[in-house]
């Protein structure tokens, strides 16, 4: 089932691809008065299965709270329509976005009189930075556009709105000729890339940046630090300069979509020798044993649909 195909949940009941529409004067077109979430599903042995679909869930209440945004569903309702909605579209493996908006009723600034709707839809896609990036890594630029200060927009909000600084970045990467921009912050550390979290490796040790230089709180990146952790590595969130990305032995980057993936070249400076580190190969081979069933899912991380 690719994009464009299949039913999408829209407010409790499914709707043809096609038919799930929304009024051109929705608040959400208008001022991004939305939040998202991005979440994968596997193929596992025992069927399709659906990497920490709580705690994304979790994280999009947590984003509409921040933008007093009440959903009319509870957590567990989601969870389940996410499943039925993999299970009425007959995938395997897929990626799924749930979506709550602000819809149709007036045009303000302020959100609060339009309705709230819930979108939830579901397709097949494959490695989000290219099919040999997991294996060969990327080449990424440091962005000219900083993540915003703290007291400007919320970070930890995976917020439609704050995806503009998102496509700034992403933009002026491919308009440059490479895979990726990292963003600094207000202070100018770096911060993270256009939809992934950041982690360097030094001697050893495991840095990312800590929620306090404006990234939002990764799923993926938490499964990170309880992969690295159990691997024996050691793991800390510090303030990185800029000039520590070039210098350090391995950089990888993690998200929903982009998984675990290496990053072989910043601004046109090699990392180490350019290949993938031992490190970065080790916390991703944990990772994806885990997701496709091959190893004990102890954190109860996979939601089997079926």
């Amino acid at each position: 089932m690719s994009f464009g195909e299949g039913k999408i949940w829209f407010d409790g009941k499914f709707v043809d691809w096609n038919d799930a529409k929304i009024h051109v004067l929705s608040h959400v077109l208008h001022y991004g008065s939305g939040v998202f979430e991005g979440i994968r599903c596997y193929e596992t042995p025992t069927g399709p299965a659906v990497f920490r679909l709580e705690s994304h869930i979790h994280r999009m209440f947590d984003s509409a709270k921040i933008y007093r945004m009440p959903i009319p569903y509870s957590e567990k309702e989601f969870c389940d329509a996410v499943k039925e909605t993999i299970k009425v579209n007959d995938l395997k493996e897929c990626y799924i976005r749930p979506f709550v908006f602000r819809g149709y009723k007036n045009l303000g600034v302020s959100p609060q009189n339009c309705p709230v709707h819930c979108v939830i839809a579901a397709w097949e896609w494959g490695t989000y930075l290219g099919a040999q990036a997991l294996e060969k890594g990327i080449k990424v630029r440091i962005s000219s556009w900083h993540r915003p200060a703290p007291n400007t927009f919320p970070a930890l909000a995976k917020a439609s709105g704050n995806y503009l600084n998102s496509q700034l970045i992403k933009m002026e990467a491919n308009e440059d000729g490479v895979d990726e921009g990292i963003a600094l912050d207000s202070y100018g550390y770096v911060s993270e890339g256009s939809g992934e979290n950041l982690f360097m490796v030094v001697h050893g040790v495991i840095y990312t940046p800590p929620t306090s230089s404006s990234i939002l709180a990764g799923i993926t990146r938490h499964s990170v630090f309880v992969l690295a952790r159990e691997l024996g590595l050691r793991i800390e969130q510090h303030a990185l300069p800029r000039e520590s990305l070039y210098i350090a032995d391995e950089v990888f980057l993690t998200g929903t979509a982009a998984e675990i993936t290496p990053v072989t070249t910043i601004d046109n400076i090699t990392i180490a020798d350019g290949e993938r580190g031992p490190i970065t190969k080790a916390v991703q081979d944990e990772f994806f044993a885990i997701l496709k069933g091959t190893k004990e899912d102890k954190h109860n991380w996979l939601s089997h649909v079926r």
